[in-house]
């Protein structure tokens, strides 16, 4: 947001909710917090014995990731994607979230004829407020009608200013799934670097993990993270992968500006993607913490709440989102996202993160006489 004075940050998302906190406390055992995918499940023992002896605590870690790192890394996406990625197109980054929030700068100061951001209406807040940061235009691309990006919904002039496009499938919060395919062709045709956040990939229910880099490098950036995969949110590791020229531009000015994984974090990221067990295992939790919910808010409600296609959200139409978000902390002491986080096409939506252990869960479920 602008002012005679500058930019002047807007409210964050979640801190709007705070005015629910109290409901929700006054409960016995206190508030569930269903509003934010934090993931409240332990990693793997590996990757704590990994953080405590990696012994890198003393130097500077490679902005770009250690090779151990990207050499896992490459292993990892050879595993689930059936692809070969060269390592020098592969590096670390601080968590998604900076990567997303700061990649519209990096590229408005290699492309500066460029000044618009293309990223999906219903979508994580950060790709609007990246662009915004980057004083580009931010424009909102509507859904099809499976969820993925209207592409024909782009007009000449917004594609032939476009610095980037981003797509996230499987999407937060809908848990659609995006036709990569179709939106790196689009990128290619027209000139526009396709961004394609996949930090939920290990979650699709009813089909194999995709990402964007099976459909080729050129034009395309992946970006992933062990926040969700691994419950490692507060170690932020996260890698991007892709294009060659873009990824080795990007690789240089972060260098520049000092973003590093800390090595002992980088350290417990190799002992995350080693092991798949423990992913497996966490994906048949969340499968049955969507169904779980999806029954015990479908019954209070009334309402018709769908499993999503991937991702550990549930998004459905409440008709007033905050009135229903402020029943549900009366009622359930739980704390929900009305869908105007995401942008206006889900003002009439709540997202719901099946994150907290079963036992809270079935505390809300208790709450709620379910």
């Amino acid at each position: 947001m602008a002012s005679s004075e500058g930019f002047v940050p807007p409210p964050y998302p979640y801190d709007r909710l705070d005015k629910f906190a109290p409901l929700a406390k006054a409960h016995e055992g206190g508030v569930v917090d269903l509003s934010v995918g934090t993931p409240c499940d332990p990693p793997p023992a590996s990757v704590i014995r990994a953080l405590a002896e990696s012994n890198s605590e003393r130097g500077y870690p490679p902005s770009i990731g250690t090779e151990p790192l990207r050499k896992e890394i490459r292993a990892w996406i050879h595993r689930r994607f059936d692809i070969d990625v060269p390592l020098g197109q592969i590096a670390a980054c601080v968590g998604t979230k900076e990567f997303v929030g700061t990649t519209p700068h990096w590229l408005r100061l290699r492309t500066p004829s460029k000044d618009t951001v293309l990223y999906p209406a219903v979508s994580y807040p950060t790709y609007e407020m990246g662009a915004i940061l980057a004083g580009c235009r931010a424009v909102a691309v509507p859904p099809n009608a499976k969820g993925g990006l209207d592409l024909d919904s782009i007009s000449a002039d917004d594609a032939k200013r476009a610095l980037m496009i981003w797509s996230n499938s499987p999407s937060n919060p809908t848990g659609a799934l995006d036709d990569l395919e179709a939106v790196a062709a689009w990128g290619r045709k027209h000139g526009v670097p396709v961004f394609s956040d996949e930090c939920y990939v290990e979650f699709l229910w009813n089909s194999p993990p995709r990402s964007i880099l099976q459909h080729g490098l050129d034009g395309v950036v992946a970006v992933h993270s062990l926040s969700k995969r691994s419950n490692l949110a507060g170690l932020r590791v996260g890698f991007y992968a892709g294009d060659a020229e873009i990824v080795e531009y990007l690789k240089e000015v972060r260098k520049h500006v000092g973003m590093m994984v800390p090595g002992p974090a980088q350290a417990a990221g190799v002992a995350a993607l080693i092991d798949d067990d423990h992913v497996h295992a966490q994906r048949e939790i969340y499968q049955r913490r969507l169904e779980y919910m999806a029954n015990v808010l479908g019954k209070w409600s009334g309402l018709q709440i769908d499993l999503p296609a991937g991702g550990f959200y549930l998004w459905f139409n409440a008709g007033d989102a905050w009135e229903f978000t402020e029943r549900l902390a009366r009622e359930g002491g739980a704390l929900v996202s009305p869908g105007d986080f995401y942008g206006t096409g889900g003002s009439d939506k709540i997202r719901v993160a099946v994150v907290q252990p079963d036992a809270r869960l079935q505390l809300v479920a208790k709450r709620l006489g379910v």
